[in-house]
C-alpha cells in the first residue's frame, strides 16, 4: 500500500522557519523523483520545488529560492522541505507527490497535506 505522510506544519510567525517532512512507503522511494507544492485557499495548486531520485538536482519555484530548501533521504524514505524566512503569502497546504515516468506509464503518487499558516 503506498503512502506519503507529511508532517511538520504549523503556525508560525513571519520571519520563523518550519521544517516539513513527507514519509513514503509502498513504493521504491529511490526511483521517484519527489516534488513539493502548494494549495491556498481560493488559489491553483503551485510546484514549489522538486528533486531528482538521487537528490543530485534540485529546483525552485521563484516565490520561494533562496529561502526554502528540499531535500531527501532515500535510506529513510523521506523528503523534506525546510522553510526559512517565513511570508505571509506561503500560508497554504503543503502536498508532497512522488513521480516516476516508465515507458508505459505515469506512476504518481499524492500525500494528504500538512497545513502552514504564517501569521502574527
Amino acid at each position: 500500500q503506498v503512502q506519503l505522510v507529511e508532517s511538520g506544519g504549523g503556525l508560525v510567525q513571519p520571519g520563523g522557519s518550519l521544517r516539513l517532512s513527507c514519509a513514503a512507503s509502498g513504493f521504491t522511494f529511490s526511483t521517484y523523483v519527489m516534488r513539493w507544492y502548494r494549495q491556498a485557499p481560493g488559489k491553483e495548486r503551485e510546484l514549489v520545488a522538486h528533486i531528482s531520485s538521487a537528490g543530485s538536482s534540485t529546483n525552485y519555484a521563484d516565490s520561494v529560492k533562496g529561502r526554502f530548501t528540499i531535500s531527501r533521504d532515500n535510506a529513510k524514505n523521506t523528503v523534506y522541505l525546510q522553510m526559512t524566512t517565513l511570508k505571509p503569502e506561503d500560508t497554504a497546504v503543503y502536498l508532497c507527490n512522488a513521480r516516476r515516468f516508465t515507458t508505459v506509464r505515469v506512476d504518481d503518487y499524492w500525500g494528504q497535506g500538512t497545513q502552514v499558516t504564517v501569521s502574527s
